[in-house]
């Protein structure tokens, strides 16, 4: 799997350095100490995984990810955490706060190469599709600084909070997640999720009953907005 890094400190370049000659999968093939130099050889070959700091001198590692034509798979490695939300949202495969420990900078290549070589995207959330009818179809959901899988069928109702959204399901604590319900709702399927309201999105499988305006779902009671209920009140006499 190749690799290259993108650091401006020759220390942590030096220390990344060795972390991947130790991991027999990944194929380091530059290390450059700053944007310019890390485009020019993105443009000219296809890298599987980048590893670049965030704040560089005039061309910053988001920066950098923002202007190629292709996305590669990439990893950040910084030391500043407050970034970490910018970048989970731009689909970082992990974010490394310096100083990395190998353990940890060893957990985060093997995700790579694990989405890598099973030629999944990386999504905030990835719908798995799979073949065999007995096993549930699943999501990825990444939350906090990992990827928690969740089967489909588990999902009770999904609630909209601002920037997050939070999953509801069968396990006893929700999933909150960066994402929207927007996004969330072209990723789940139509025939079993329904938007109730501008907030929510619903299992019509786990739906105990409907009282006039709301839905209840365990003991939550789930309003229906105006300008969704003609939609929903089909869906169920349907």
């Amino acid at each position: 799997m190749s690799c290259i890094i993108i650091d401006d400190e020759p220390l942590a370049l030096e220390l990344l350095e060795d972390f991947i000659s130790n991991i027999s999968f990944l194929n380091l093939v530059a290390s450059c100490s700053n944007g310019f130099e890390a485009t020019n050889i993105l443009h000219e070959q296809k890298i599987d995984l980048i590893f670049t700091d965030i704040e560089m001198p005039n061309f910053s590692g988001i920066d950098i990810i923002k202007s190629l034509e292709y996305t590669p798979h990439f990893i950040f490695t910084t030391a500043y955490s407050q970034y970490a939300v910018e970048g989970f949202n731009l689909n970082a495969i992990d974010y490394l706060v310096k100083p990395i420990p190998y353990h940890r900078f060893l957990k985060a290549a093997k995700r790579a190469h694990g989405l890598i070589t099973d030629k999944q995207p990386v999504n905030t959330t990835t719908i798995i599709n799979k073949p065999v009818t007995n096993l549930e179809p699943f999501i990825f959901v990444k939350s906090e600084y990992e990827n928690i899988k969740v089967n489909i069928n588990d999902i009770k109702y999904i609630e909209g909070l601002k920037d997050y959204i939070k999953i509801h399901t069968k396990a006893a604590k929700p999933i909150l997640t960066l994402n929207s319900l927007k996004n969330f709702e072209e990723k789940l399927s139509q025939e079993n999720f329904i938007r109730v309201h501008k907030s929510y999105i619903v299992s019509i499988n786990h739906i105990q009953s409907v009282q006039r305006n709301r839905i209840i779902i365990d003991d939550k009671w789930i309003p229906i907005g105006i300008s969704y209920k003609n939609d929903f009140i089909k869906r169920i006499d349907g």
